[in-house]
């Protein structure tokens, strides 16, 4: 699910929660935090909006509604948000949040959780085989993170799962 949003209004915020003011608990089956935004949006009574990616591999996301506007706390398990806001991820660099690329593994290997994904593209760019990398945070297709380096370049495409980047 992709939301459009409006020059000048709030964005969502990756890498915080807003504790408190929960009415609403639910899990979300594709792991896509835009989901829990768009739930926010339909009702009236949300006001604010947590989503926590899976914390194991059988888990699956989920998402909090809330009736008032909590502050926002630093926490690399969530998206959060205020109603009115999507969910947009941060740029840095070459870095692309929200992608898979799927397909060209040579090499994949397990990591601590990294909200940027940077240890897995630094693996990447240590390596002269590798031309691109993904990042999977963990609960996604395991309990902890994977990183997987590839020989060749694939198509992105948009999953919550995953930070991607292409080196060379």
């Amino acid at each position: 699910m992709t939301l459009v949003l409006l020059p000048g209004l709030a964005q969502a915020q990756t890498g915080f929660d807003r504790r408190g003011g929960d009415y609403l608990k639910f899990e979300i089956n594709s792991g896509d935090p835009a989901v829990c935004a768009a739930r926010c949006e339909r009702d009236s009574r949300c006001r604010a909006w947590s989503f926590s990616y899976p914390r194991t591999a059988n888990a699956l996301a989920t998402c909090w509604l809330k009736n008032k506007v909590p502050p926002r706390n630093p926490d690399n398990c969530c998206v959060s948000g205020v109603r009115g806001a999507g969910v947009i991820e941060p740029r840095v660099g070459e870095t692309e949040f929200s992608i898979d690329r799927f397909g060209g593994d040579y090499r994949n290997f397990e990591l601590p959780p990294d909200p940027t994904g940077a240890a897995c593209g630094k693996a990447c760019t240590e390596d002269n085989k590798c031309r691109a990398w993904t990042y999977v945070r963990p609960g996604y297709i395991a309990a902890p993170a994977r990183c997987f380096l590839k020989d060749r370049i694939t198509r992105p495409r948009s999953k919550p799962c995953c930070i991607s980047g292409v080196v060379r």
